[in-house]
């Protein structure tokens, strides 16, 4: 980029979302777009914001049992056959190996789409006794499901980052209770590093996960009044544990088939946060995950830069020794609006200002990137002040986003009604459901709506009496939605 022009965001997040979304990806440095089709380029930028995501989802891991392992690539067929709901479910999407260098393979092997198939082999090895559970693995790898569908980074893409977690339990409750530790995890880096606020529940039982018992899921709703399928923690009760014998001797010796439990999140979870908080200058990140957390630009004349440039450096080095990610931005080739639109873009959650009035006043001008709320402070302790500032851009994005949320669930007692609310202003539209896959169907036709999710206690009871769709008595509250 050789100019202020080419920094700008062109398209409108309101008005045109997906082309907005594609350049804010771009020009903020997160993605390029593969020569192949349905594969992106991920950059140092948008790496650093995944590795963040998965530092603090690492450490609660482990800090609940949780040891990190890697397995192939790819799964011999025979293995992804074994558990034949997980063909069923990701056939159309498998990549096949059938080629060594210039010989055939005697057995295709799948690209993983996902990992069961290839871990549970080896779990049910490892596990003899009851003393060998729980039995707690996890995985950071990728995985390729060869969708046929337009490539969005971070969203849709044939390769995608992800954590796959794996567990072999004795009983139902100790699986249940692992699947919900899972979904609070997930549930908490949204709130706490993601600044966005979850909804918990079920998949409805047509739309869980291949061979799983009970799907449960974080839904986050995006600002075109989409929802977007943010983790998923399954119980998969005993179906796999049977599939590829997954055992162990009880103590009184005899013998049990595990429970187990697989959960993930993607970066699709990148994808959400870049949808979700920013706008027509670019990125907007909360501060947990920002590269830069805050950047301080020195604004001086001929006669004083020596004196600012010093001001600004001590202050962003005092900061750096505080913990705080700073870059001092004290670049002679660029004007102050330039690096303003720069670090805008590029989604620096907190801009400090300081001019010849700031270091005679011994002050620090502080700006708020989500909505330039700007405040000059005191210089001294100027390590506390940001970080309480920081925490400042954080809770205003979280009640930006959950403003938004609160205003988007809505309820409907109708086909019509479902139709005509969804069709007008998007987001979520509770209603009664009489738990049928049949009447999911007329409103995915019409508009391209399903039952993202349904409650995650299954004796609440539903918001309606009957089904909004057919008329019969309701079973348990849907809640319809378009979806990424």
């Amino acid at each position: 980029m050789s100019g202020e022009q080419e920094l700008g965001i062109t398209e409108s997040k309101e008005h045109s979302p997906g082309e907005w979304y594609a350049e804010v990806v771009q020009k903020a440095g997160l993605a390029d777009y593969a020569p192949m089709g349905g594969f992106i380029v991920t950059r140092p930028r948008g790496y650093a914001i995944w590795e963040r995501i998965q530092n603090n989802l690492d450490g609660w891991f482990k800090d609940t049992g949780v040891q990190n392992a890697y397995f192939p690539l790819f799964i011999p067929e025979s293995y992804l056959e074994k558990e034949k709901d997980v063909v069923e479910g990701f056939d159309p999407e498998v990549a096949w190996v059938t080629h060594g260098g210039h010989d055939e393979l005697e057995e295709r092997l799948a690209v993983r789409p996902t990992s069961e198939s290839i871990i549970a082999p080896f779990m049910a090895q490892w596990t003899r006794s009851h003393r060998d559970l729980p039995m707690r693995l996890n995985q950071w790898c990728s995985v390729v499901r060869w969708e046929a569908t337009e490539t969005k980074p971070f969203f849709r893409t044939k390769e995608f980052l992800w954590q796959e977690g794996h567990t072999a339990h004795a009983d139902e409750d100790g699986a249940w209770e692992e699947t919900m530790t899972r979904l609070d995890q997930y549930a908490r880096l949204y709130e706490e590093v993601m600044a966005m606020p979850p909804l918990k529940g079920r998949k409805p039982p047509h739309d869980k996960f291949p061979g799983a018992h009970t799907t449960t899921t974080i839904e986050t709703l995006m600002p075109d009044g989409k929802s977007v399928q943010a983790a998923t923690s399954h119980y998969l009760g005993t179906s796999f544990g049977e599939a590829f014998d997954i055992t162990y001797a009880d103590a009184d010796e005899e013998e049990n088939t595990a429970h187990t439990t697989s959960w993930g999140l993607s970066w699709r979870a990148m994808g959400a946060l870049i949808m979700t908080h920013s706008d027509d200058q670019g990125l907007v990140l909360p501060p947990a995950l920002a590269p830069d957390q805050v950047v301080v630009v020195p604004i001086w004349q001929e006669d004083n830069q020596e004196e600012v440039v010093d001001y600004a450096a001590d202050l962003a080095a005092e900061l750096d020794e505080a913990g705080v990610r700073v870059e001092l931005d004290d670049r002679e080739h660029r004007n102050p609006g330039f690096k303003y639109n720069e670090h805008e873009l590029h989604g620096v959650p907190l801009r400090v200002e300081i001019g010849p009035h700031e270091v005679e006043d011994g002050e620090a001008t502080l700006v708020h990137r989500p909505d330039g709320d700007t405040e000059t402070v005191d210089r001294d302790g100027i390590a506390d002040t940001v970080t309480e500032h920081l925490d400042t851009v954080h809770a205003k994005l979280y009640a930006d986003a959950e403003e938004t949320l609160e205003g988007e669930i809505r309820e409907a007692e109708s086909r019509e009604e479902i139709l005509g609310t969804i069709g007008q202003h998007g987001g979520y539209v509770k209603c009664g459901w009489c738990g049928d896959e049949d009447c999911e169907e007329p409103i995915k036709e019409a508009i391209a709506a399903e039952i993202v999710m349904v409650p995650l206690n299954r004796d609440e009871e539903p918001i309606h009496d009957d089904c909004a769709i057919c008329g019969e008595e309701a079973e348990e509250t849907a809640y319809f939605a378009k979806s990424y």
